[in-house]
């Protein structure tokens, strides 16, 4: 009898703990399968939006939409000035030219400013970065006024160079922000090291400080790329037919003759298309930089 107990008591244990893997490899499968519904639900407009690309007016306007409609390219054809329609090569062009010259602009701006910040620290760098900070805290749409006076009356309406100038000033403090913790976790030694070798701040920064910040610094480039090519507010207000962007581009497809759906949501999978390869070739960049300093 007492061999029995003993050998059920020590049976108990093992079964408990296959139990409780048994029930932890369930909740790990459950949390998966959720994790790709929640994560297909977010796919889905994306995707729908990519095969309302490919259907005819009439049928991209049908409610319900239909999924076994006739796939054609002709929505794109439209986007691209196939039928005597505008070219939208001008503004994808603008967006190019103020995305790139914007967060370069930034980039220079901004590593200085975070080295002050995070390296050697100015006075008061706590007051300084709340101010980079209330920076974003009035509404775009309160400035808007006062800027377009100013084009106005300077003769930098419909000008690309105004929107630089704008995108770099509003990317500027989030800029900051994002390279002054990723300069943080720079190592003091290595710049007090070159600078004992005669290394001034330019060469401090350009060899020393942003290899080692790298993959901040790109993740930096890509976000004020992305926030950049997507602005719409400035640039439908402060462009016309010189200066007008991607963004701007897309809402001449909303006219009063109609919503021309189609065509919209080709012209929405090609505007979109140039942030995503860039995020993609740059998501190592972008994982190693939001990550940095998350961990100790």
């Amino acid at each position: 009898m007492s061999a029995s107990t003993a050998t059920t008591a020590s049976a108990s244990p093992s079964a408990s703990v296959n139990a409780l893997t048994r029930r932890a490899r369930r909740r790990s499968a459950a949390l998966g399968v959720a994790a790709w519904v929640v994560g297909i639900g977010f796919c889905l407009p994306a995707l729908w939006m990519v095969l309302t690309s490919f259907h005819a007016e009439a049928d991209a306007a049908t409610n319900p939409p239909s999924l076994a409609a006739a796939l054609t390219l002709d929505g794109y054809r439209s986007f691209f000035g196939g039928g005597g329609g505008p070219t939208p090569w001008p503004p994808l062009v603008n967006s190019l030219a103020a995305s790139f010259f914007s967060t370069v602009l930034v980039l220079l701006l901004a590593l200085p400013a975070a080295y002050a910040l995070s390296i050697r620290r100015v006075r008061k760098w706590t007051d300084v970065m709340f101010f980079f900070l209330s920076t974003k805290m009035l509404p775009v749409v309160a400035g808007l006024l006062p800027v377009y006076l100013f084009a106005k009356n300077t003769g930098l309406l419909d000008n690309i160079w105004l929107l630089v100038l704008l995108h770099t000033s509003m990317n500027l403090p989030i800029a900051v922000w994002m390279m002054q913790s990723f300069l943080a976790d720079v190592p003091v030694s290595i710049i007090e090291a070159a600078q004992v070798d005669g290394a001034r701040l330019p060469t401090v920064l350009r060899r020393v400080v942003a290899p080692v910040a790298g993959p901040g610094i790109a993740a930096t480039a890509l976000i004020c790329f992305i926030f950049s090519w997507n602005e719409l507010l400035f640039a439908r207000v402060l462009t016309g037919v010189v200066a007008g962007t991607a963004p701007v581009h897309l809402t001449t497809f909303v006219t009063s003759q109609g919503l021309f759906l189609a065509q919209l949501c080709a012209a929405s999978v090609v505007v979109s298309l140039p942030v995503l390869v860039a995020g993609y070739a740059a998501q190592d960049k972008l994982v190693q930089g939001l990550s940095l300093g998350a961990v100790k």
